[in-house]
């Protein structure tokens, strides 16, 4: 398990800053999968397949004091608090946080002219983490973004905001949304204890209050499907909550615990609704593994080998996905090289974001964007819109091909903050006798050579000269048969 060293400065409580785990349960990638049936569904999913690259944004409480979202309000061995504070106090302070967030520079064009520069295609935002807390005007609950200190503000209810300012740039519009919600007495009860991240009662003896969460959530759903414009993603988080049948071992493996009632929210009923009021939905529910797992999502992590079935790496740009005070992010070449290797096995990178609780990104994270923006300014021609080859790897250098159209591309992975090499070599995937080989970061031809299943080429001179480090080269070729 991955640890993040997050910082909570909890100064009603007066306490000092403690040390976090960041979530047990890494999601993995399946072999198990199963393609849509819905004409719609399967033309959407073709045209997400074309974007490569997303931002997902936490963005909720969490962000005000800065810490891990949500996940220190569930009672499982990997998380710590300070054992001088009581869990029922810890829960009050949480839950008052939403009385100081008061997001006064909130700027989603910001956001979405940071993704745009950043080469970014699509969307994924938070209108409910696990805390329960709505970023959106839901009349369900009025624990929301809507019923605080920010209330009066034009833009309170935020995730129209958000939406609208990414729809201005063309992305792609995904919703994030927790299946478990930890505030509603419908998913933990008052009653009981709150053991871990599960609902806290026996659905069988209560199923009641169980059917009332089921509208509670089918409700809240609605409300994000038919009054914030078009939708092409409901990405849905909270695997745990799921028809019992369907917990296999890679849901044991998390590490949870695992009740012996069924947390099924009729997902068929859900999907329905959602598609009749947005046609050709893509929905994503998270390691449940069926017709409402669109596309698979591992966590944090770059599957082994190529995959013939769509799938989303959702990695973050710092260590956090919310946003923490000093977050070290990653580079942007460590960025453009997962992404490389990402798309090179067919799959897309959705890239983590966390706003300010002002509601601005960090000078830092719209600069280090920027930077990756940069790169696929030049070369994104051999990542958007391409598909898999049957060789994608050889050493550091990987291959995409047009979808449409008898391109290869080769893209180098160079080492970070070395000099351009004077040329790249692979094995396979050899250009076509006679033609030309174009360099993408400046357009100018390059000169090859093959000796057996060997291809050299080598960089201009003018290029390297210019450019003393480079991320990764791309190349564009006719390849051989």
């Amino acid at each position: 398990m991955k640890k993040l060293r997050l910082f909570l400065w909890m100064a009603l409580l007066g306490v000092p800053a403690i040390q976090v785990n960041a979530q047990g349960n890494i999601h993995q990638q399946s072999s198990v999968y199963e393609w849509p049936n819905d004409p719609q569904v399967k033309q959407k999913l073709d045209q997400w397949q074309d974007q490569k690259f997303g931002m997902i944004i936490h963005w909720g409480l969490y962000a005000v004091p800065g810490i891990i979202e949500s996940w220190e309000l569930c009672s499982e061995d990997w998380i710590e608090r300070d054992s001088t504070i009581s869990y029922d106090d810890y829960k009050k302070w949480y839950w008052g946080q939403s009385a100081k967030f008061n997001p006064v520079k909130f700027n989603p064009d910001q956001w979405a002219t940071a993704a745009k520069s950043a080469g970014m295609k699509y969307v994924v935002f938070t209108t409910k983490h696990h805390d329960g807390f709505s970023m959106f005007d839901t009349k369900q609950s009025d624990f929301k973004i809507t019923n605080g200190p920010f209330a009066g503000n034009p833009k309170a209810n935020v995730a129209k905001y958000v939406f609208e300012a990414f729809r201005k740039q063309n992305f792609m519009i995904g919703a994030y949304f927790s299946k478990p919600d930890w505030h509603t007495e419908y998913y933990w009860w008052p009653k009981y204890a709150t053991a871990d991240r599960n609902n806290n009662y026996d659905i069988r003896k209560h199923p009641w209050r169980w059917n009332q969460f089921k509208q509670y959530t089918y409700n809240q759903i609605s409300e994000l499907m038919h009054d914030y414009g078009k939708m092409d993603i409901l990405w849905l988080d909270g695997g745990w909550v799921r028809p019992l049948e369907t917990v296999n071992d890679e849901v044991r493996a998390w590490g949870a615990s695992i009740p012996a009632w069924s947390q099924d929210i009729d997902m068929p009923r859900i999907a329905s609704m959602a598609r009749q009021a947005q046609p050709g939905l893509l929905i994503v529910d998270r390691t449940v593994h069926g017709p409402y797992e669109n596309y698979q999502t591992p966590e944090q992590r770059i599957p082994d080998h190529k995959l013939n079935n769509p799938w989303e790496s959702c990695m973050t740009l710092g260590n956090a996905w919310g946003y923490v005070p000093n977050d070290q992010l990653k580079s942007a070449t460590k960025v453009v090289h997962s992404l490389i290797e990402i798309v090179a096995k067919g799959g897309s990178l959705l890239l983590g974001v966390g706003p300010q609780p002002d509601g601005t990104l960090t000078e830092e994270a719209v600069q280090r964007l920027a930077e990756i923006g940069k790169w696929l300014d030049k070369n994104g021609q051999a990542i958007y819109n391409t598909r898999t080859t049957d060789t994608f790897k050889d050493g550091d250098v990987y291959f995409t091909k047009a979808k449409t159209g008898n391109i290869l591309y080769a893209l180098a992975q160079l080492p970070e903050g070395k000099e351009v090499p004077a040329f790249i070599e692979w094995t396979g995937n050899a250009p076509k006798k006679g033609s030309a080989m174009t360099l993408l970061a400046s357009g100018a031809k390059v000169k090859w050579e093959r000796s057996g299943n060997k291809v050299k080429v080598w960089l201009p001179e003018a290029f390297r000269k210019q450019n003393k480090t480079y991320a990764a080269l791309g190349i564009a070729f006719t390849p051989e048969g």
